[in-house]
């Protein structure tokens, strides 16, 4: 926003940014005093580096344990630094000659209105070949962690079963679209019927209402050859359940564990012993670890996109200051698809 001010007899204009900085650490479920709401003067970009107006930010579950102090794949957010978040926006200034005013660019941005960043940080984006918003879902960082975890680490091969939890969600939803295109049998796992149904919509086999089935007897009735490949998202009881239902040689991608990032104590799987039985593997992915070969993978899936053979869904929601609620829709199962929070208009 552009707010006159005066200073003796010169007027000038000065740009105010509105800022979500972390309070605090977390304990348990995330509040809303868990963060500071600021209005703070914009930053003139430095040599090699752009102002960015951000118009929709991504909210991730990883965002949750990004607050937490600790060791991890990343550094924590520090009390009184914005809170980390990817967002997409338009350049409104530039100092670097390979970004002019007017790119709309993807990156690390942060929760806040406007960004100073290092041309070299983001990375430009073409609104006339998707909306914005799909930039920070299917062709952005949830995409990518579909489309590496499931293909490189996952390895599906054609008529494989593919199980995958959190199969509503952003990353899940890619998941089990890439699967089938790959020729395998895919059984996504959600909350509620409505997301069940959503899944069956983009092609999914079968779908698992964790709520109101037993998992275990469902997993038994849908991969009755076991699972060649489960793609988890969830961690704790559905991780467990999915265990023992393997094939043999199956392999398990470690993505996220989205029911036990609010506890005080996370807890593993009792079941771990069929990984032995079935000489099977379990694997971590950190989506950054195949940052070099992003654009590899927008190109593919951009042309199943622009193909109709994967389909994409975001649930966004106006607004900077709803932040705080709006982040708690992940952890309450609430949304479908990739949640975004629209900041300013287009």
């Amino acid at each position: 926003m552009l707010v006159p001010r005066t200073h003796g007899d010169a007027a000038m204009n000065t740009l105010l940014n509105h800022q979500f900085k972390l309070a605090r650490r977390p304990v348990g479920m995330v509040q809303r005093g868990d963060f500071e709401y600021v209005t703070a003067p914009v930053a003139e970009p430095g040599e090699g580096e752009v102002l960015v107006k951000i118009l929709y930010i991504s909210l991730d579950p990883a965002m949750r344990g990004w607050m937490n102090e600790g060791k991890s794949y990343i550094p924590p957010v520090g009390i009184g630094e914005v809170m980390r978040a990817g967002a997409v926006g338009r350049v409104i200034k530039s100092r670097d000659p390979a970004i002019a005013v007017g790119d709309h660019v993807v990156g690390v941005l942060g929760v806040q209105e406007y960004a100073v960043a290092k041309g070299r940080g983001v990375t430009k984006v073409d609104p006339r070949l998707a909306p914005l918003p799909v930039y920070l879902g299917t062709l952005g960082m949830p995409g990518m962690t579909a489309y590496f975890g499931l293909l490189e680490v996952g390895r599906p091969k054609e008529g494989d079963t593919v199980v995958v939890s959190g199969a509503a969600g952003a990353v899940g939803q890619v998941v089990g679209q890439i699967a089938k295109i790959k020729g395998c049998r895919v059984v996504g796992i959600a909350g509620g019927s409505e997301k069940c149904a959503y899944l069956h919509s983009l092609g999914f086999d079968a779908a698992i209402d964790y709520k109101h089935e037993d998992v275990k007897t469902a997993l038994k009735q849908h991969c009755p050859k076991g699972v060649d490949v489960y793609f988890d998202n969830v961690g704790g009881e559905i991780l467990d359940a999915v265990l023992t239902q393997l094939a043999m040689h199956a392999r398990i991608v470690i993505c996220g564990a989205i029911s036990q990032y609010n506890e005080a104590k996370m807890t593993g799987p009792s079941n771990y012993m069929s990984l032995l039985v079935n000489r099977a593997s379990m694997t971590g992915m950190v989506v950054f670890d195949y940052a070099s070969r992003y654009g590899e993978a927008a190109r593919e899936m951009g042309g199943w996109l622009a193909a109709g053979r994967l389909k994409t869904r975001e649930d966004i929601v106006d607004g900077l200051e709803t932040f705080p609620d709006t982040l708690l829709k992940l952890f309450k199962g609430e949304n479908i698809g990739k949640l975004v929070l629209k900041v300013a208009d287009e």
